[in-house]
Parts: C-alpha cells; structure tokens; sequence
C-alpha cells in the first residue's frame, strides 16, 4: 500500500513539473486577419483582429474559430513533446 502511495505522490509531483513547464510556453497564430495566443494551460491570452476586416462580421467569426483550432492543434502537439522530453507517463498499475 505505502508503495502505491508512492508511486501516487511521484505522479503527482511529475504533473505539477509539467504543468509549470506548460505554463511558460506560448504559441501565436493567424488566419483569416485574427491572430490569436495561447498558453500552455490552452487560455486564450491575447486577440488581434486587423482594421482591414473590422467591418466583416463572418470573417472575423471565421477567423477566430480557424485560429482556435490552429493554435489548439499546435499547442497540444507541443504539450505532447514537452511530455515525452520529460520522461513520459510513469507506469501506473491499473491504468495501463
């Protein structure tokens, strides 16, 4: 049992280590006139939208969701490598 609990605290500080990692990364993107950034905890942190589409309601919209998606994308992919260079998921009996 005291072995589990371990194993459980070892857990536990390995996901604090990469979450405190995660929140130092950031990605920006564009599409369609938005640009948007994120943080390695996926929160929006800042919204750009250029004056040339100010008056485009759809595009703004369209822009917003393609760039969600791409940053989301992105920064998941980098939230995957972050892991992996950390030593990956710990075997943990019962989960696997």
């Amino acid at each position: 049992m005291f072995n589990k609990l371990k194993q459980f605290n070892d857990l536990k500080s390995q996901a604090k280590a990469l979450q405190d990692e995660l929140s130092k990364e950031s990605i920006t993107v564009s599409s369609g006139g938005v640009e948007i950034t994120m943080d390695g905890n996926l929160t929006l942190q800042k919204v750009t939208i250029e004056e040339k589409i100010l008056g485009d309601a759809k595009k703004i919209e369209k822009g917003m969701v393609d760039a969600h998606a791409d940053a989301l994308k992105k920064m998941q992919r980098k939230m995957a490598m972050k892991m992996q260079s950390m030593g990956g998921l710990p075997n943990i009996p019962g989960l696997n």
